[in-house]
């Protein structure tokens, strides 16, 4: 089976799909070649607030269920996401023009983990005894409500479900809002979660533009809010959302380094930044963009890493071979451009790729940028295309002072042999996902997201269950009342 890429409508809400045509179009483009593959229409205002009073509606008896009762809907999902992972994996590719060899193992599958962890996590939700004398408090708790979810390009389908898996399994309905640029996925997402036994009502999509995802954020009914996405939407999106003091999630920018010292091994070091810098044609978050190389090793690091370019295979999308893909749209594109130009007049030194390949679609190579100083505009703004800026350092005092020289905070990673100086240096990094001797591995077992411009909360993880629940406390008087008069 294959998914047609046009869908039976533009959203889904209240366990159906609906259109209204009347709302903006918005074309479905297949980056590698830039056809339109699809055309959906951005929801009207009637068409959310139908969302918005669809996941209100179903939210008390959803919440009302047992956390086993939840959790059997989440991990049936995620079978049937595990059991359709090719057919969600070409969906994706043809989405985002992420190759087919990535997708397979890093989209749905991922996705379905979620789904799986946290439909395992529902039924240990509980609360706490505390015993005071004779009286006692104990404490319930409780969902939040209405929950909007607002998703990035990047990971479509993994994001809708590192969403809606905490916020369901606590209890919460979604309405979630996909990028307009990537508008496919979620709503397989949602067809899944309703033939897994999720009541309709429970997980909404709509499709639209910047002031659909406003009309979601601002209105009175939505209790909590998760965004990812850039630095400057979620400083709209958390201002909204404190308006209304509606708990928030953000997830978003990164200008993280990666640090390689002397005595790491170089071939695992170039695999890390490769992985770091060009793995999703480099439109990653978390990515490792400023990647700092002990001056020892600095001229064979940058030797093996243009040996290893030679092993890319830009193509085809769908066939499995290919490793490298097209960035996600045309205007993504012009702005990677734009920052591989600033990167060229400001003085740094090309040593692999910056050029635009011929044919159709949004392809642009592997680019690397050597002697990069830290106050040029590479060095210091989010690209979010495949362009690595190499530095050059001495010590580990001044490299952690330089690495932590950045509004962000989101991630970094640290390759040496010498594991006490691994530590001392993820301990004094300021960034909320740190690797040691890899890069980018994020299981849906451990905590992730920013510290400083980075974001607020957490995704995944135990701890992701603070963020999608409130705590209620209640005090049990066995006695007598007594007062002063």
């Amino acid at each position: 089976m294959t998914y047609p890429t046009q869908p039976e409508a533009s959203h889904f809400i209240d366990g159906a799909y609906v259109e209204d045509d009347s709302g903006a179009a918005i074309p479905v483009i297949y980056p590698a070649t830039g056809e339109i593959i699809a055309t959906l229409h951005s929801a009207t205002p009637a068409l959310v607030d139908r969302a918005l009073a669809a996941a209100r509606r179903a939210q008390p008896a959803w919440a009302a269920m047992t956390g086993t009762e939840r959790g059997r809907i989440l991990r049936r999902a995620a079978d049937i996401m595990r059991a359709r992972n090719r057919e969600l994996s070409e969906l994706e590719t043809k989405d985002t023009g992420k190759p087919l060899q990535e997708t397979l193992v890093a989209d749905a599958t991922s996705g379905a983990d979620a789904l799986e962890y946290f439909g395992g996590l529902a039924a240990t939700l509980s609360g706490e005894h505390i015993q005071m004398g004779e009286d006692f408090v104990y404490t319930r708790r409780e969902a939040l409500g209405v929950a909007v979810g607002i998703g990035a390009w990047n990971y479509p389908t993994q994001i809708a479900c590192w969403k809606a898996a905490p916020a369901l399994a606590c209890g919460n309905t979604m309405v979630f809002k996909p990028s307009e640029t990537t508008p496919l996925s979620a709503l397989k997402v949602a067809e899944i979660l309703l033939e897994a036994g999720a009541p309709p009502g429970v997980f909404n999509v709509v499709q639209g533009y910047g002031e659909v995802g406003a009309q979601l954020v601002e209105d009175e009914r939505v209790a909590k809010v998760s965004l990812t996405g850039s630095v400057p939407t979620g400083r709209k999106v958390y201002s909204a959302a404190a308006s209304g003091m509606k708990s928030v999630t953000m997830e978003l920018g990164g200008k993280s380094p990666l640090v390689i010292f002397d005595d790491a091994s170089l071939e695992d070091a170039v695999s890390a930044a490769i992985n770091a810098n060009f793995y999703s044609t480099g439109q990653v978050c978390s990515n490792g963009t400023r990647v700092f190389v002990q001056d020892g090793i600095r001229e064979a690091f940058l030797k093996r890493l243009s040996e290893r370019l030679k092993g890319v295979k830009a193509g085809d999308p769908l066939d499995e071979e290919t490793n490298f893909g097209p960035m996600v749209s045309e205007r993504q594109r012009e702005i990677v451009e734009g920052f591989i130009a600033k990167g060229s007049e400001e003085g740094a030194r090309l040593v692999a790729g910056g050029g635009r390949p011929e044919g159709a679609g949004f392809w642009i190579e592997p680019t690397v940028f050597a002697d990069v100083e830290d106050d040029m505009t590479i060095a210091r703004e989010e690209i979010f295309g495949p362009v690595m800026s190499v530095f050059g350092f001495a010590t580990e005092e001044e490299v952690l002072e330089r690495a932590n020289a950045t509004i962000y905070g989101l991630s970094a990673g640290v390759f040496t042999r010498d594991l006490a100086r691994a530590h001392r240096m993820v301990a004094g990094l300021q960034a909320g996902s740190c690797w040691i001797n890899t890069y980018n591995l994020t299981p849906v077992e451990a905590p992730f997201g920013g510290m400083k411009m980075s974001g607020v909360g957490r995704e995944n993880g135990q701890v992701a269950i603070e963020h999608w629940s409130q705590l209620k406390t209640v005090y049990v008087a066995m006695g007598a009342v007594e007062a002063p008069f």
